[in-house]
């Protein structure tokens, strides 16, 4: 047994476990008052568990477990090819640990907010508490000179890691398209660190995708079930964290520095996203707290595709930006730098494309879309006055 196949082994274990724990999610979820009701600006048509994103935590957490203990219980019946890399392994399960232990508490988070709503602020909050101590333990963006300052890689790291949070809070309006874009991300990211000698984030993210492919098979278009802010925050913050963990270059090996730059070429679109609706927020004179339609997802849906589609869309449009982080560990300057051009070439071409006709009108505030098969779910929860999932993470 070598790598690969162990890799393999993590993968099924964790689709199947995935996939049995969000139909079981389906069923207990309501019992806890986890159901996203129709109406308002909400267009599924019929009340939906939100427990995925308990049953993604759960089976990452479980499934990682499971592996540490049988890593100690069979250390010495493991094949030499295996035996080699335990130590290593082991002497990082501490950062393992406090990385799912924090991301444990933004699952609770979320879960609440399903639950009950929360103001943006108080989730901001927490967002970049957990981020800090995750930095105060040592984990954080390290940068080459003259960007080495741990201040400076510290602050960015907790920026980083509250981005992406948010981000795929953001993404999670449709079916099955947060958990798309993260399973593609943690793709391109276990196989990049992989490529550089890495095997514990790698590991650990092999374990995230089988829990996402899992989640999937309830989630796609028409779903099921949705994470909920449970699952988008938990997603966000783990592949804040593991990027930050993870190893995408070994210049004392030979592989470029330039692959420092591998997470935010994966993250392009995420990215593009929250950015864009921000911007949009802001020009219409309204709080880039306000939720409201205006995701990405949602202005392709304007334009005439329907909800898988645009899903589709979205995800083709990170591997294609994505894909460029396999090369990197072999180029020089000029190679990496015609590589990150390319990735902003294609988000500049989405843009252009964006604005290049103006959308159909859009339907009155409140009311709901004339797409069936558009989903707005963490989101769309509406207070009596106020959007309840306002972008500390929800919008």
């Amino acid at each position: 047994m070598n790598a690969i196949g162990v890799g393999a082994g993590l993968l099924v274990v964790s689709f199947v476990l995935g996939m049995l724990l969000t139909r079981l999610a389906k069923t207990v979820a309501p019992r806890f008052g986890l159901v996203d009701k129709p109406g308002g600006r909400k267009a599924h048509k019929a009340p939906t568990p939100m427990g995925g994103g308990v049953a993604i935590w759960l089976t990452t957490v479980s499934v990682l477990g499971i592996g540490a203990l049988g890593l100690l219980a069979f250390r010495g019946q493991l094949p030499a090819g295996l035996a080699v890399h335990v130590s290593g392994l082991l002497s990082r399960g501490s950062e393992l640990l406090l990385i799912l232990a924090l991301g444990t508490l933004i699952m609770i988070m979320g879960l609440i907010d399903d639950r009950v709503g929360l103001h943006w602020a108080p989730r901001l909050f927490i967002q970049f508490a957990l981020a800090t101590i995750l930095v105060t333990q040592g984990v954080r963006i390290t940068l080459f000179w003259p960007f080495h300052s741990p201040i400076l890689c510290g602050a960015l790291t907790v920026l980083w890691i509250v981005g992406l949070t948010n981000s795929f809070n953001f993404l999670d309006n449709m079916d099955g398209l947060a958990a798309s874009v993260g399973l593609i991300a943690a793709v391109l990211f276990a196989t990049a660190q992989a490529m550089v000698q890495s095997l514990f984030v790698p590991a650990v993210l092999i374990v995230l995708v089988g829990a996402l492919a899992g989640f999937l098979v309830y989630n796609k278009y028409p779903a099921t079930i949705f994470m909920g802010d449970a699952g988008s925050n938990f997603l966000g913050f783990m592949l804040g964290s593991l990027t930050v963990a993870g190893t995408f270059t070994r210049p004392e090996q030979g592989y470029s520095p330039y692959s420092v730059l591998s997470p935010l070429l994966v993250m392009a679109v995420p990215l593009y996203d929250t950015c864009s609706v921000v911007i949009i927020r802001i020009r219409e004179g309204r709080s880039p707290f306000q939720a409201d339609r205006r995701h990405f997802s949602h202005r392709l849906v304007d334009r005439g595709l329907n909800a898988p589609q645009a899903v589709m869309t979205i995800a083709l449009v990170t591997l294609a930006g994505g894909l460029g982080v396999l090369l990197l560990p072999h180029l020089g300057a000029f190679g990496a730098f015609v590589v990150v051009a390319q990735t902003v070439c294609l988000l500049g071409l989405v843009a252009i494309l964006e604005v290049a006709a103006p959308p159909p009108p859009r339907p009155a505030p409140g009311s709901l879309s004339s797409n069936p098969s558009e989903r707005h779910d963490a989101e769309a929860k509406v207070e009596p006055a106020v959007a309840a999932d306002q972008p500390g993470p929800s919008a």
